[in-house]
C-alpha cells in the first residue's frame, strides 16, 4: 500500500512539474533578417514585407497565436535563438545536420535552387568549377551558398559578405566576376533596375548534404509543442489554399518543391 502511495504520489509531482514546463504559446516572435528580399526586406520606412513574412503571419493566424517579428543580422541568427532573443527563425534557413547540432526544424516550407549570376558581358559561360576557375566569386556569408562555393566551385576565388547588398554592389560595379545565391533572390534583383548590369548565368543542382531537406522554421531545442504547432500550421495553410494564395503574389512557379 505505501508503494502504491509513493508511486501515486511520484506520479502526481511529474505531472506537475511537466504541467509547469509546458508553455501557453499566445504570442511567437519570429526573427528574421529584413535584407533578403523577396523573402524578407525591410522597407524604407521600416515595414517587414517578403514571402517569409507572408507565410509568417499566415502561420500565425493558423496556430491563433499574436506573430511578433525581431530582426536580426544573419550572422548571429542562431545564437540569438539560442539566447532566447526569438522563439523561430523564418528567414529562408536551410534545414542542414550541421545546424540540427544547434537548433530544431519543422519541416520544410519551400525549396528552391542555387544559381550563379554573372555581369552580362562577362566571359563566364558556364556556372561550372571549370568555367569560374580563377575568378572572384561572391557570396553571403555562414550561408548554404558560401559553404557550396567553397565545396563545389573552389577554383574560384571566394568573396563573403554580410547581406547580399554588398555583393550585389560589387557585381554591378565590376568588383566580382560573379555571385551565388538562391536563384528567386538573384532573378529577384536582375528583374529590377538595380540589376541591370547582370544576367542569370545558370542554375544549380543542389548537393542534399550542403543544402539539406529545404527551408524550414529554425526553434531552440527542446520546444516540440512549438515545432508540432508550427508543423501543423504548415500543412493547414497548404491544404487551404493559403499557400498557393501567398506564393502566387511572389512566384510564378511553385516554391514548395517535392
Amino acid at each position: 500500500m505505501k508503494l502504491l502511495k509513493l508511486a501515486a504520489a511520484t506520479a502526481l509531482v511529474l505531472a506537475t512539474l511537466g504541467g509547469a514546463q509546458a508553455k501557453d504559446w499566445t504570442k511567437v516572435r519570429i526573427g528574421t533578417e529584413g535584407a533578403y528580399p523577396p523573402f524578407n526586406n525591410l522597407t524604407s520606412d521600416g515595414k517587414l514585407v517578403g514571402f517569409d513574412i507572408d507565410i509568417a503571419n499566415a502561420l500565425c493566424a493558423s496556430m491563433k497565436v499574436e506573430c511578433e517579428f525581431v530582426v536580426q543580422d544573419w550572422d548571429g541568427m542562431i545564437p540569438a535563438l539560442q539566447a532566447g532573443k526569438f522563439d523561430a527563425v523564418i528567414a529562408s534557413m536551410s534545414i542542414t545536420d550541421e545546424r540540427r547540432e544547434k537548433v530544431d526544424f519543422t519541416n520544410k516550407y519551400y525549396s528552391t535552387p542555387p544559381a550563379i549570376a554573372v555581369p552580362k558581358d562577362s566571359d563566364i559561360t558556364e556556372a561550372t568549377d571549370a568555367a569560374l576557375a580563377g575568378k572572384l566569386l561572391g557570396a553571403q556569408s555562414s550561408t548554404t551558398h558560401s559553404n557550396y562555393a567553397e565545396a563545389k566551385l573552389g577554383s574560384a576565388e571566394l568573396k563573403l559578405y554580410p547581406t547580399p547588398d554588398e555583393y550585389k554592389l560589387d557585381l554591378d560595379s565590376g568588383r566580382l566576376d560573379a555571385a551565388i545565391d538562391d536563384v528567386v533572390v538573384l532573378s529577384d534583383w536582375l528583374a529590377s533596375k538595380d540589376g541591370a548590369c547582370c544576367k542569370l548565368l545558370g542554375t544549380l543542382t543542389p548537393d542534399p548534404e550542403i543544402y539539406g531537406e529545404g527551408i524550414g522554421i529554425a526553434i531552440r531545442k527542446g520546444e516540440d509543442d512549438l515545432k508540432a504547432m508550427l508543423n501543423t500550421a504548415i500543412q493547414a495553410i497548404r491544404d487551404d489554399g493559403t499557400y498557393e494564395k501567398i506564393q502566387s503574389s511572389y512566384f510564378d512557379f511553385d516554391v514548395y518543391g517535392d
